[in-house]
């Protein structure tokens, strides 16, 4: 049983579940945002939607291709209005990471500590 307890309370798990929740509520956003510049782009130049589309009597091409610009219209949003200012942000506030020490910097550490203490 301690063992399922801290597997259910390690830190990993819980931010696993908000960002599982969190990704959730974000797709309705990103789904109802693409729907809409879908829509904006069947009043500029026709629908849009090729749904009816057929190519050698295939019937699952237009589908495809909806799905496929559906794809890239929420690409361009994700990448510019959220990797992008992520990005900036990240590196405009957080401090940069430092060096994790690699073991031949741990054991010349060691040597040199022992040096000093032999005088």
């Amino acid at each position: 049983m301690k063992g399922f307890k801290d597997f259910v309370l390690r830190g990993n798990l819980i931010e696993l579940a908000v960002a599982f929740i969190i990704g959730g509520a974000f797709a309705t956003v990103v789904t109802a945002f693409t729907k809409m510049i879908m829509e904006i782009l069947a009043m500029a130049g026709g629908a849009p939607k090729f749904d009816d589309w057929t190519v050698f009597g295939l019937t699952t091409v237009g589908p495809f291709l909806t799905a496929l610009v559906a794809f890239l219209i929420l690409a361009f949003v994700v990448y510019f209005f959220i990797v992008k200012p992520y990005e900036a942000a990240k590196a405009r506030f957080m401090a940069p990471a430092e060096e994790e020490a690699t073991t031949e910097s741990l054991l010349a550490e060691i040597r040199d500590e022992l040096k000093a203490r032999r005088i």
